[in-house]
């Protein structure tokens, strides 16, 4: 493979966007014949093929938009950079880039961000939802400043990473009225042969939940097992079936979904880490956001709350 040319690798991005080679002559003011010659330049450089004719147009082949993929966040991050150095100092953009597991209730996860939204400075929030591997990746690359899950970092990936601790909550359990009615018993012994919705198996509440239903004696009749959370609340919001949430956000998600409390368990707790390249946090946002969570969020209740300093790092 030949060295990188980036003016080559701009002209690519610029028609892959464009959708072809003439379109993108018309926003580089070059002519088709000069962009066509860069681009057989760079698929030289390369080794790779990037485009393959689809009638008038180009489409990208596989190798092709695995390089778009590079391209974009290349060319983006760029454009940010310039936006940043050219705002003036006192109204510069502060970039917060932070993953959320799939696992992360999205109420948990707004009530965790919020607080980085209140920073005096303009801020510009990127979020990235994803498998909490895929999200450590990004984030051991620089690629995100910080990671919500509902687990510290586990011990096989092979990251350099800080597992900070913001807290611990009960979960509650949900339903429609109508179903909440239909159950008649008193809770727990309410959740016995009745309609459930778990979370999938990544999730770190599962277990938990599973062990707690064997020492109650109560068998819920699984009906629905999903790995997206926002999913798994939009059928519980049908009347599918009983679901959980953390307590330290229940009226938010009754008031969301059209749901209300069948009871709590402080047996069961779900934790929410956030997952660092630091030691000691130094970006304004996450500094917010983890001291947010520590006093107000996680801070105060009965045993619902847990919180700990930073865990040993993990390589």
């Amino acid at each position: 493979m030949g060295k990188l040319n980036y003016k080559h690798l701009h002209y690519f991005w610029v028609v892959a966007k464009a959708g072809g080679v003439a379109r993108a002559g018309e926003q580089l003011h070059l002519t088709p014949q000069s962009i066509s010659g860069q681009l057989r330049v760079l698929e030289d450089a390369l080794g790779e093929t990037l485009f393959r004719r689809a009638g008038r147009n180009l489409e990208l082949t596989d190798a092709g938009r695995l390089v778009m993929s590079y391209a974009d966040e290349i060319f983006t991050l760029g454009a940010e950079l310039q936006e940043v150095l050219h705002d003036q100092p006192a109204r510069r953009t502060l970039h917060f880039r932070v993953g959320v597991g799939d696992m992360v209730s999205k109420s948990m996860a707004y009530r965790v961000l919020e607080p980085a939204l209140r920073l005096p400075e303009p801020l510009r929030i990127v979020c990235r939802e994803g498998r909490l591997t895929d999200l450590l990746a990004e984030l051991a690359v620089h690629r995100l400043e910080l990671v919500i899950a509902d687990r510290p970092m586990p011990s096989t990936v092979n990251i350099r990473g800080f597992n900070h601790l913001l807290g611990e909550s009960a979960v509650t359990f949900f339903a429609v009225a109508s179903l909440a009615d239909s159950c008649g018993r008193t809770f727990p012994r309410c959740l016995d042969g009745a309609p459930m919705l778990l979370p999938g198996e990544d999730a770190a509440v599962r277990p938990k939940l599973l062990q707690w239903f064997d020492a109650q004696r109560v068998r819920p009749r699984i009906v629905g097992e999903f790995d997206d959370g926002s999913l798994l609340k939009a059928f519980g919001r049908a009347g599918t079936g009983i679901f959980v949430a953390p307590s330290v956000v229940a009226e938010q998600v009754a008031r969301q979904y059209g749901v209300v409390a069948l009871g709590q368990t402080e047996e069961v707790t779900e934790q929410f880490y956030a997952i660092s390249v630091e030691r000691r946090l130094t970006h304004p946002a996450v500094v917010a956001v983890s001291q947010a969570a520590r006093r107000d969020l996680f801070g105060t209740g009965k045993r619902r709350t847990k919180v700990a300093e930073p865990q040993r790092p993990v390589k």
